[in-house]
Parts: C-alpha cells; structure tokens; sequence
C-alpha cells in the first residue's frame, strides 16, 4: 500500500489562484493524497474557494505569515511525506509520484527536489527554468553560494525529518524555506531528480518581487549560518560568494525599483520608499553609494558640458 502524502497549501489573499493550485492536486498520478489548505487571515475569499472541495480540509488562522502557516499545516497533518505548494502555482500531475518514487528509492535522503518552470497570470508557460546543475558533492556549501532549488513546491520531506528540526523559522517573512534547507542539509543528505514537477506562476504580488524583505531576509538567513561555516575553508568561501550574490541580485533590483518609482511618482516616492533606502543602506551599502557615485559624476559631466557650451 502506498504511503499517505499531505500536501499542503497556505493562502493569503490569492483565492483568484488557489482553485488552480488545488486542482493540479487533484490530477496528480499519485494516491493516497491529504489536501490541507491553510487559510491566513485572508480577507478575500480564499476560504470558499477552498471548502467547494469535499477532499481539501481546510483550516483557518488570523494573520501570521507564511512560515506559521506552513507549520499549522505541518501540525494537523499526517502523511508520512510532506510537499508545500504555495496558493498560486501548480503542481505538474507526475510531481508527487516522483517525489515519492524518489525518496522511496534513496531511504537516506531527507528531501527530494526537482524543476520548475515559469508561467503567467493565466496560467500558461513563458519559460522554462533550468535548475539543473553539476554534479553536487556537498549539499550543504552548494546552497551557501546560491539556493538552486528555487521553488518549494518542488522539494518533497520526510516527515519525520521536518518534526526533528522544528518545521519552518517562524520569524522570517520570506526565505524561511532557503533557511530550511541550509538547517537540513547541515546534518541530512538530500538529494534531486531532473524532472519539471512544478509551475511558478509570475505576477505583480509576489512575494519574490518585493526587493527589500528578499534582500533583508536573504542575507540574514546566510548571516544565521556564520558559525557554522566559521574555520571550514570551502564553506566559508561558499558563504561570501553568496552573501555577494545576493546583495547584487536583490539589491541592484531594488536600486532600480526604486529610481522607477521615482520616476513616476516624484520626490513623494522617496518619503514612502524610506524603509527600502534603510534596507540598502544596511544590507547593500556600496553599491548604493556606487549608484549615487555614477549619479553624482553624470550630473557633474553633464554641468561642465553647459558650461563650456554658454563660454563658446
């Protein structure tokens, strides 16, 4: 008989999504399957959309975040393997049975991950993602430089390994799962298949969009693991290689966001813009000074330049 899967779906206000992300659940090649939705204090209509389906059990919270969510629905679960499918995107419908196959077939491991590709707000697919990479001796320092997995809904658990390290860090808004793998890998094996077992769906609210908590939150989750690299060669240079990427991938973006919003909105976008200047300031300082450096020189090229005009 095969092995119980929970899967389980937090949702914050993306009921217009979530009747996808159930139904790529409902069609997968594996059984048995407990669907459990995790309503966040939403304030739309997530709740309905999830009680149309007689095999989701649905359970509501006031707002705590995505972290907590996950864990409430960790703790009322009770398959022997766990997947986390985030309310708007999707599951391709062999995800679960190779997840499963995978971890059945490697007893050793604590997760499994696969691929994911890119789709729109309607759904359909703008690009794939390719997650694959070389051949990984160390799961552990590999995630330290960058975190190749990507997308949640591509890694499933062992159940017993989520309870002995504690589920999710309920004090981080975002990145908490980059955070979970790093905690897991440190004392477990894991492992990967090369299939595309998920869809990520690509819109103006999400949570991967918003520069300055993935910023914040990137480099603390690498900060968290200073100790553990510290006197240990390649994970220490593993550890600076990430804190550099991550300062430049999410920085440069909010720069960028940031001087758009300018754009648009004039001098009143940098009074509601203060805590994104701070976030910089902290976590990614040398490249806003470079920004404003470059700034400051093009203002100065182009003031000689009308000067020399208004002499001739």
């Amino acid at each position: 008989m095969n092995s119980l899967v929970s899967i389980i779906i937090p949702c914050y206000n993306q009921a217009r999504f979530l009747s996808e992300a159930i139904e790529s659940v409902l069609k997968q090649s594996y059984s048995p399957l407990e669907v459990i939705v995790v309503d966040d204090g939403s304030s739309d209509n997530t709740s309905e959309v999830a009680a149309r389906y007689s095999m989701v059990r649905l359970i509501k919270q006031d707002n705590q975040g995505l972290a907590r969510a996950r864990n409430r629905g960790l703790a009322e679960s009770k398959g022997e393997y766990v997947n986390f499918l985030d309310a708007d995107d999707r599951l391709l419908p062999n995800a679960i049975e190779l997840g499963v196959r995978s971890l059945q077939t490697q007893p050793e491991w604590a997760f499994v991950h696969g691929r994911y590709r890119y789709i729109d707000m309607a759904g359909n697919p703008v690009r794939h993602f390719d997650a694959r990479v070389e051949r990984i001796e160390d799961y552990y320092e590999a995630l330290l430089r960058r975190n190749f997995i990507g997308m949640g809904a591509t890694v499933m658990y062992r159940r017993a390994v989520l309870e002995s390290v504690g589920g999710f860090l309920p004090t981080l808004p975002v990145c908490e799962d980059y955070e979970l793998y790093l905690r897991i890998c440190r004392a477990f094996p894991v492992g990967r298949h090369d299939e595309i077992v998920a869809e990520y769906r690509l819109h103006e609210r999400s949570l991967s969009r918003d520069y300055g908590r993935m910023l914040q939150a990137s480099i603390k989750v690498l900060r968290s693991q200073q100790s553990c690299v510290k006197g240990h060669a390649r994970y220490e240079e593993a550890y600076e290689e990430g804190l550099r990427l991550y300062r430049e991938f999410y920085g440069e973006r909010l720069i960028e966001d940031l001087r758009s919003r300018f754009r648009a909105r004039g001098s009143k976008a940098l009074f509601l813009a203060a805590k994104d200047w701070l976030t910089l300031l902290r976590y990614y300082p040398h490249g806003l000074l470079a920004h404003s450096y470059r700034k400051t020189k093009c203002s100065l090229r182009k003031c000689l330049r009308n000067i020399a005009l208004a002499l001739n």
